[in-house]
């Protein structure tokens, strides 16, 4: 494999992902925004938000009612693809306290199989403190893995070794004479900010404050296209 960018030394993976050692242990950023733990055989997708449409239609603006089953779809071709010994749901998992009772039966099926078939992680996130009610899995905090820390939004201060969701970072890169803003990760090669996985799940900008002190030095984007991740350096993304 050939090293795309020093001195964060990305490497292309064979899945269009960049493979990295972050804090000294080696992952893969995967082009559906997933991350994957190669020694754990791990797969970690953050802020799936699950049922954001049927919580927007509830207050009256609505939207197609497919987020959910759209996210687990993506979410099983990861896991199929993968063939993880272990999911981790990085926090945010539904939109809100009630979206549990809102699944459909087909996609509170889907997440049942998919803790039948590997070990189920939920990490709890500010949407979803109170973790799954009545879905199989185990709930957490936090979980550590190899030199890593995996919890859903950042700690203050530099945090080597943490890998986090909450922020749902996008960057906005030039791109044939326009630009193109795309959900990304986000890194210096001690620290990660992985993107939202969720279908509606949006973005905040790499530039904005809430990015500013995370990392001990300029951080790498990695940002999502069609089947590929591309390492884009700081100079290179646009304030929005």
């Amino acid at each position: 494999m050939s090293v795309l960018s020093a001195p964060y030394a990305f490497a292309a993976s064979p899945c269009g992902g960049l493979s990295m050692a972050l804090n000294g242990t080696a992952v893969t950023l995967r082009a559906s925004g997933a991350l994957w733990i190669e020694a754990a055989r791990m797969l970690v997708v953050a802020d799936l938000h699950l049922e954001k449409g049927s919580a927007y239609a509830a207050r009256g603006q609505m939207l197609p009612p497919y987020d959910t089953r759209d996210t687990l779809r993506r979410l099983q071709a990861e896991v199929a693809a993968a063939a993880p010994r272990a999911v981790v749901l990085l926090g945010d998992t539904f939109h809100d306290r009630r979206s549990e009772d809102r699944l459909a039966p087909g996609d509170a099926a889907a997440l049942r199989a998919l803790a039948g078939a590997t070990r189920l992680v939920w990490v709890v996130g500010n949407h979803d403190a109170d973790g799954p009610q009545d879905l199989p899995g185990e709930t957490r905090d936090e979980i550590e893995v190899e030199t890593l820390t995996l919890r859903h939004e950042p700690a203050p201060g530099l945090q080597a070794g943490e890998v986090a969701g909450h922020l749902h970072p996008c960057a906005r890169v030039a791109a044939a004479g326009a630009s193109v803003r795309r959900r990304c990760f986000v890194t210096d090669g001690a620290r990660l900010v992985v993107p939202a996985f969720g279908a509606y799940a949006g973005g905040l900008s790499v530039r904005d404050a809430a990015f500013a002190d995370l990392f001990a030095r300029d951080p790498l984007c990695a940002a999502l296209g069609a089947g590929r991740v591309r390492a884009v350096g700081w100079g290179s993304i646009r304030k929005e």
